[in-house]
């Protein structure tokens, strides 16, 4: 487990750093991308959901306020579309991300963990963990992305990498659409309630996961 969680917290420290480096110099803000979808909508709905989609598929690559786009997805575009095109653009993060990693994955995994014993371990813990993991990975920022990620590069069966990610990923972009969609900039209380009851909800599950496994380890 100490292993899985070091090049966890290294994939995660890589995609933080373009979080920091936006926060920082302001390039890209919750504010521009109301801007850009609201210019997007005068122009057409089918912009909108395009630069939903893309905005979500840049995830990967740099870190990107994911549960505000899909919330402000609903708001433009209505429940059905807002959550289409969500899912579109969460699933091509999340497969880009696995597919990536499985091709050249192995060659990082070998950079940052020399001991292949320590590799067979890693990529053990992952199989016996992984599929949890990303199930509850929406719990924050990164962690989707991070998730992603280590499935291809402990080659996670892309079926049961794909069943994880659509079980969390789907109901997470259709409630979060749909808090969207019956808010408005008068009264965002139904969006804002869903993002605390999201996160509290992941985060809850992922504690008692957490001590669920420290127990069954410290009963052994």
């Amino acid at each position: 487990m100490k292993e899985l969680l070091r090049v966890f917290l290294i994939i995660a420290s890589v995609f933080a750093i373009s979080f920091i480096i936006i926060k920082v110099t302001g390039v890209l803000t919750l504010e521009d991308i109301k801007e850009y979808l609201q210019a997007a909508k005068n122009i057409s709905p089918l912009y909108v959901g395009v630069l939903v989609s893309l905005l979500l598929f840049a995830d990967l690559f740099i870190a990107v306020p994911t549960l505000s786009i899909i919330i402000l997805s609903g708001y433009f575009l209505g429940f059905a579309l807002g959550a289409v095109f969500s899912i579109i653009g969460v699933f091509l993060a999340g497969f880009t991300g696995y597919i990536l990693s499985r091709y050249y994955g192995e060659n990082i995994l070998h950079f940052l963990i020399k001991d292949e014993n320590k590799r067979l371990e890693l990529i053990k813990t992952f199989n016996k963990h992984g599929f949890v993991m990303i199930l509850l990975s929406r719990a924050m920022p990164i962690l989707p992305e991070t998730s992603a990620c280590l499935s291809g590069m402990t080659v996670m069966p892309f079926k049961k990498f794909a069943l994880a990610w659509s079980l969390s990923s789907i109901p997470y972009a259709l409630l979060s659409s749909y808090a969207g969609s019956i808010s408005t900039w008068e009264n965002p209380k139904p969006a804002i309630f869903t993002a605390i009851f999201l996160s509290g909800f992941f985060w809850l599950t992922w504690y008692f996961y957490h001590k669920r496994i420290e127990l069954k380890n410290n009963t052994k």
